[in-house]
């Protein structure tokens, strides 16, 4: 019998992470994908991602959903997304909702999924960070009926929080797939595409912490005059919508007209991935710095705890908001570049998934959950 499996998509990020399941799903028999577009993806302002979705060439069956205005705050662009997506499920019914990570986006679906007796699939819950993104995730894990996880380390998570170990599948990141396909573009065209032609670089993603705003604009300045002061050149991508992200931008301004420095609202998942591989070193508070760029072996230095207690790798640097320990890691960062570390999967995550779905017995779990008790 064919089944309707809806993916929940709101960032370039996550996109980055379901694209390869969303792909692999679509070449079952059986199983007809749809995919709900929102947050980041319809805004202007981040890049318009929306249209790198509609590359998926799924005709009648993405829809796309505006669910915030600039000025929004989190629980109300929670609210319009529920509402939003709740009428698109009547609509579509689908019989198994996948969203990703610890987005507001990714809680709305997964209170959709599990308040109209749908599946709910969480990919990569079972991960900890420093922020209100934490709490985001394992909310998400209680509201979802199954989870695909990217280690073992995340899966004891989950039995910690009472899941059931039948419902966890250890598949790694699906991103993984992509960065280890040798299907990315070269960093010529990479070069061509955005216009820029640093023979050496750094690469630069940093976010606000919801939780602590009001250190932000002393955080990000630490940061650009540590970047200011290297001498280096940096392509900077910018921030994403959460909360804060407007004195981020603000701080990036007294780099505007510097040779060194190239600003982009986004770069296509494939190209990013490229960018980051040939980089030298990487620099901010994204999970990138976490999982991509230790996998390609890239130095990563990582400010702060928007990622405290989620990467060990021997290239990984963590550093504290300040001017010269950032400056400080920036020069010695490239003696840190070492050997792929593979903690997050091996590019085998579509296939997993897929088997997964192609199990009789996967669609027979109840969508009533029960607490295990360790």
């Amino acid at each position: 019998m064919m089944k309707k499996i809806l993916f929940l998509t709101g960032t370039r990020a996550d996109f980055g992470k379901l694209k390869p399941l969303i792909v692999r799903a679509e070449a079952l028999d059986d199983v007809e994908v749809f995919v709900f577009v929102t947050g980041m993806h319809m805004m202007r302002k981040y890049g318009y991602t929306h249209m790198e979705v509609e590359y998926l060439n799924l005709p009648h069956r993405i829809h796309g959903y505006v669910n915030q205005n600039e000025a929004d705050t989190m629980d109300t662009v929670l609210a319009k997304t529920v509402s939003g997506l709740s009428d698109y499920v009547k609509e579509v019914r689908p019989d198994m909702i996948v969203v990703h990570g610890d987005r507001v986006e990714a809680l709305a679906g997964a209170s959709v999924g599990s308040l109209n007796n749908i599946l709910v699939a969480h990919v990569e819950g079972g991960e900890v960070s420093g922020t209100v993104d934490e709490l985001i995730r394992h909310a998400v894990s209680k509201l979802s009926h199954v989870h695909f996880v990217s280690n073992d380390q995340a899966r004891a998570r989950l039995l910690q929080l009472g899941e059931t170990d039948e419902s966890i599948f250890v598949i790694g990141s699906p991103d993984i797939d992509v960065m280890a396909s040798g299907d990315l573009p070269g960093i010529d065209e990479v070069r061509s595409r955005y216009e820029f032609d640093f023979a050496d670089y750094g690469v630069v993603l940093f976010h606000s912490v919801t939780t602590d705003l009001e250190n932000l604009p002393r955080h990000v300045n630490a940061m650009v005059e540590a970047l200011e002061a290297s001498g280096n050149n940096h392509v900077v991508v910018h921030p994403n919508n959460d909360p804060g992200n407007e004195i981020i931008r603000k701080a990036y301004e007294r780099l505007e007209g510097n040779p060194r420095f190239r600003f982009y609202p986004s770069m296509r998942f494939e190209y990013f991935l490229s960018l980051l591989k040939h980089a030298d070193y990487m620099v901010g508070n994204s999970s990138a710095g976490i999982r991509e760029a230790p996998f390609y072996g890239v130095p990563s230095i990582d400010l702060g705890h928007r990622q405290s207690n989620r990467g060990t790798a021997a290239s990984l640097m963590h550093v504290d908001f300040d001017r010269d320990a950032i400056l400080a890691a920036i020069q010695s960062a490239p003696s840190l570049r070492g050997n792929p570390c593979a903690d997050f999967g091996s590019g085998d995550s579509a296939e997993q998934f897929a088997a997964a779905l192609t199990d009789d017995a996967f669609w027979q779990r109840s969508t009533q959950k029960y607490f295990v008790d360790m």
